[in-house]
Formats: C-alpha cells, structure tokens, sequence
C-alpha cells in the first residue's frame, strides 16, 4: 500500500456524516463532495493519508475551495480537554459568563459560544431574551433561515452550527451526555471536513456493504474475510525462485512442484473480492509505488505537440530531409521493421528448438517466468510469465472470470495486453471448470496454433504476425494453467461461492497437498452443515469398518477422484478437523457508565465458515506398540 495519494489510484474520503465515497483521484480535476462542496484533484495527490481536510470559502475571484489540513489538536479536543463542557470536534463550547458554576444562575445571565481552539467568544446571548422568544418549538430558527444559512456555508459551516446551538431554548435542561451528542450530530451534519483513507480490502468491503449492494459479495463482512484467510493460512511464502531470472541467464527447469512455495486455489463468486483479499495478504495485491512527482506525471500526460512546443524547435540533424520522398522515407522504415521481424524469428526459432531438446514431452512450454516489471519479450511466444510461488489459482464457471472488483486495484484481467508491472499479472492465474474436469473438451486447450517457418512468417503483414504470436501466447498461457493446477500440490483451499460445497469438494480436495488447510464462505448454514455431515466421525468409522461396493479394491489414488454414492457423496477418510463456526462484531457505545452494545445493526446474511484440513491416509495396517498408561495392574490390597 502506498504512503502517498497517487495520481489515478482509488481512494476512499471520510465524510463527516459516516459515509464513504469511493473515487479515483485523476489530476486536473474538480471532486465534488456534494452538499459538502467540492475541490480541485491535486490538493491531496502526493500527499499522506489519513488526513483530515477541511473547505473552506470560495476566495474573491476562484470559483474552486481550498483545503486546510485540521491539526490533530482541533480534532481530539473534546478528548484532550477536561472541562465538562468540551464540545465536538471543532464545534464552538456553550459556556456561562460567569465563572462560579455552583451558583444560582440570574435570570438575566448571558451565554456565550466559545470557540474550543481559539479561546475566541463567538456569540452572545440572554437566557431571558431567549425563553420571551421560545415558542413550543425547542428549536427557533426555521426550516427557510436553516437553508438559508446552509447556503451561505461560511467558516466551513461553523457558523451555521454556532447559529443551531444558540437558538435552542432549552440547551440547559440537557444533561452532559445529551448535550455532547447533541453538538456532535449537528457538527457531523453541517461540519465541511472529510478524511482521505486508502481504499484496502476492509475498506473496500464496507463501502461495499453500506453504501453499494452486498448480494454482489454475498454479504461476507470484514470478520468474516479475515476468518477465511486465517483458517487458510493465506500468508506470503517467500521469494519467487524465478524472479531474479533473465533470458541470458534462464533458471532450471523444474517437473516437480513446491508445495511449500504457497499455491492457493480460490473458488470466488463475490466479482474478485476474495480474491483481492487473499492477494493482500499474499503481498501481490498492490502495484509497486511510483517516485515520480505529480509535476513529472502531467508532463507524461501532455500531447506530443505541447512537449514538442515546451522543449523547443528541433535540430537539422534530428528533423528528417523535407526534401526527401515520401516513398524513400516509407521503404527505409519498412526495411527497418523488417530487421527487426527477422532478428525476432532467428532468436524464436533457436529457443523453440533448444527447449524441444531439453524436454521433448513438455508440448513446448517453457514455465520460466519474465522478470518481474520488465518489458514484454517476443522471443519466445511460448514462454509463459507466471509465478511459481505465492499465487492464486481461480477456478470460474463463465467463460471469462468475474474479477471487476480488481479494477479498484488497477488490475484488469480482460485486458490481454495487461503489464506485467502489476504482481497480478504473474501471479494470478484463471480457469474454468471444464478446463479441469475435461481439457480436451476445451478448444483454447487443445487448439494449438499451427507453427510457421521464419521464412513464411516474414512474408506476411504486421497485424497478421501480431495476431499469431498472440495466439501462441495465449495457448501457451492455457496450456501451463491447465496443466499445473490438475498436477495439484495446492497449499490451501479458498472458496465463497453459491455453488454446492459439496461438489466443490469433490473436485478440489484431490488437488490440496497433505496437511493443506480448507476454509468455505456460505451464506446460509444448510448448505455447510450437509458437508460437514460428509466428514463426521460417524461417516469415517462406517467407512473404515465397511467400505462402500465402488470403493471396494481400489488404491489410495483412485479413491481420492471416488465419485461417491447417496450414503457416502463424499470419501470421509481425505479430511480431518470438519467444523462449522460463525462470528459477528457488534458495535459498542463507549461512556463513562453508559457503555452497552447498540441495538441496531446492518441486517442481511449471518453467514458461516466451513474449516477443515486435507490428510492423506495411512496405507496398510496400524499397530499400537509400547506401554500403556493403565498396563500395569493394581495389586490387591493397595
């Protein structure tokens, strides 16, 4: 996670009423806050986070607000000060004119609005002057003055709140607690200040539950996504042994999988959030920071005829010949280009060749992967850029996986021509369920393109040459996604889907290596407490005692892709430690005894997790040897 507010990047401002507004800061631009104002973009690019901002008015002459950062002083006062009557952040303090609280307060004593920071007296007012003018309304002003000053909006809206506060009739028959909630809602409400937050997975969620629709992620709270990555054990395993790689010097080869390296497959419905958040913790969620300022990002962003004009005219040496035709400059170029193709296809072929040699049953796949943030080689189309470690295999049931939440994270995973600067790109990998089931019903699996010779290849148009090389990379993507997730070695199993658990399991368990840890998202408990029935201790002891016709005969191998029966849908003897469990955190109203839970809360899915471990079982007979502890017998008499 950045430190600084970059420029395009997601963020999540803090408004004074408890919402969020989630928005992308692109420079040059106005953010509007709504009824709160609005500010130019690049007051808070390349600025820290978690500062809280306030407007302030419209200077003569600007048509825009400028920002002033609230020092934490103005902010924690009500905290830090120890007078009874301290008010809400950067709200003004109702206080008596004279000292001596004890005594009997005149009719006639003035009250004043003491601002909290300065010191500095806001207002006046006579407690008989304004019972005369109180009416059964405890608050005098209208609705129409109430607007009128909201339109006027001066000093951030502290003046409308100072206004709101003299104006009520029986601020003195509040008690201390009345009181403070009091100025804290109307500051909340009329307050022109907000918080710039960096948009992370908890954040993210919230803004999804509260302020967007929650059936798009199954309305799996925060709680309930940090269960899941901790009963995973989702966590980061170590530098890639590919990344310090280069094609000068390629890594060896490797057929056998790390199964400590941290693979994690990932069934995911919620539009990429879980996946975002197990990519969080992995580390790869984020793109690496930018140093650059935002002076040298609009630079980058202007048209080429500015930067031409902002650098000046250019030499004789750098301009081409205006006397020179058209045709000659056309013919150099393309006899340029044509280099270049021909350099491209020898180093092409020399790999293609050098790779069949070395492992001639591998289709051609060569699984090294690019450095990490280089630029895209052409060398080889059938070099793929995946990771080794520290990655998440998606399984999807659409053609095309629904990750769209991963666009807050600059990640687009319909983009072909993503950059492989994003640690996504390497270290996320898609596939449906029937490339897995049955690849050869899969035309992007089993359709390879045919190979062309250098010399053909040269021959035809660029977007003709362009369109094959990508289809060879494509191909070859397919090809090791496939065919490294059904040779399993998975160090963890991740799901929230609608889809049942239990066929869920029947396809991915064989995939986990021993001892790999299982945690399932649900909406509803039904659904979990049949899978949790497949793996009882029951189950097991029947099926150890008695097994099933089918599995009768069969070795340990294919007993794991059983297809199950109606008694047992499940082989109970591959997973240990099945449990069912649940959690929610209330929110709590924290006073000087007056603290209680509050009584209302967000409704919607309670929502369950499935927890449990993959195990190998034991081949051929156990025997128990040793001393017990209740061997020895007692004598007589003792």
């Amino acid at each position: 996670m950045h430190s600084l507010v970059q420029p395009d990047a997601w963020v999540a401002l803090k408004l004074p009423n408890g919402t969020l507004r989630v928005l992308q800061v692109t420079p040059n631009t106005t953010v509007s806050l709504g009824k709160y104002g609005s500010f130019p973009s690049n007051l808070i690019i390349h600025r820290p986070y978690h500062l809280t901002y306030e407007l302030q008015d419209k200077r003569e002459g600007e048509n825009f607000s400028r920002l002033r950062i609230v020092p934490a002083s103005e902010l924690y006062a009500d905290i830090l000060t120890s007078s009874a009557s301290s008010s809400a952040p950067g709200s003004p303090t109702l206080a008596p004119e004279d000292d001596d609280a004890d005594a009997e307060l005149p009719t006639g004593v003035e009250y004043s609005l003491v601002d909290a920071t300065s010191g500095a007296v806001v207002a006046k007012t006579d407690r008989a002057a304004v019972l005369d003018e109180a009416s059964a309304l405890r608050q005098t002003l209208s609705v129409e003055e109430i607007e009128a000053l909201k339109q006027d909006g001066t000093n951030a809206g502290k003046d409308l709140i100072a206004k709101l506060m003299l104006s009520h009739t029986a601020l003195d028959q509040k008690t201390e607690y009345s009181l403070a909630k009091y100025k804290l809602l109307k500051t909340k409400k009329y307050i022109r200040r907000f918080c710039v937050t960096p948009l992370d997975v908890p954040m993210f969620d919230h803004w999804l539950l509260e302020e967007k629709d929650p059936i798009k992620i199954l309305d799996m709270r925060e709680e309930m996504i940090a269960l899941l990555g901790c009963w995973a054990n989702v966590h980061y395993g170590g530098v890639d042994r590919c990344e310090n790689a280069t094609d000068e010097e390629p890594q060896a080869e490797s057929t056998a999988l790390d199964h400590s390296a941290g693979r994690w497959l990932v069934v995911d419905d919620t539009g990429g959030l879980l996946v975002a958040a197990m990519a969080e913790r992995l580390g790869v969620l984020y793109p690496p920071e930018k140093e650059e300022t935002l002076e040298t990002y609009l630079e980058s962003q202007k048209p080429p005829q500015q930067k031409e004009a902002a650098s000046g005219p250019k030499s004789s040496k750098d301009e081409p010949d205006a006397e020179a035709p058209e045709e000659a400059t056309e013919d150099a170029s393309m006899q340029e280009e044509a280099k270049v193709e021909a350099q491209i296809d020898e180093t092409k072929e020399t790999d293609v060749k050098a790779e069949s040699a070395q492992d001639p049953g591998s289709h051609g796949i060569n699984p090294k992967k690019y450095p990490t943030g280089g630029p895209r080689h052409r060398s080889n189309d059938l070099a793929v850029p995946y990771a080794q470690s520290n990655t998440l295999t998606l399984l999807h049931h659409n053609s095309q996986a629904n990750l769209s939440f991963l666009r807050y994270y600059d990640f687009d995973n319909t983009n072909p021509a993503q950059p492989l600067t994003h640690p996504l790109a390497t270290n996320l990998m898609t596939l449906t369920w029937l490339q897995l089931l049955d690849p050869t019903a899969d035309t992007a699996y089993m359709a390879e393109p045919p190979a062309v010779t250098p010399e053909e290849l040269r021959g035809w148009k660029t977007n003709r040459r362009g369109n094959y090389h990508r289809k060879r990379r494509r191909w070859a993507r397919v090809r090791h996604v496939v065919d490294t997730t059904r040779a399993g070695g998975f160090s963890g199993l991740v799901v929230a889907s609608t889809m049942d658990p239990i066929s869920v399991m029947k396809h991915a368990v064989p995939l986990l290596a021993g001892g790999a840890p299982i945690a399932i998202y649900s909406q509803s408990v039904e659904a979990l407490t049949a899978l949790v029935d497949c793996y009882s201790i029951a189950r097991r002891t029947a099926w150890i005692s008695n097994p099933p016709e089918g599995a009768a005969g069969k070795t340990p191998e294919e007993l794991e892709t059983w297809e199950g029966n109606d008694e047992f849908p499940l082989n109970p003897t591959l997973v240990l430690g099945a449990a069912l469990q649940t959690s929610r955190v209330r929110k709590w109203q924290v006073l000087p005894g007056r603290t209680h839970p509050l009584m209302t809360s967000k409704g919607g899915a309670e929502g369950y997790i499935f927890t449990a471990w993959r195990v190998k079982p034991a081949e051929g007979k156990i025997e128990a040897r040793g001393k017990g502890r209740h061997s020895k017998r007692r004598k007589v008499g003792e």
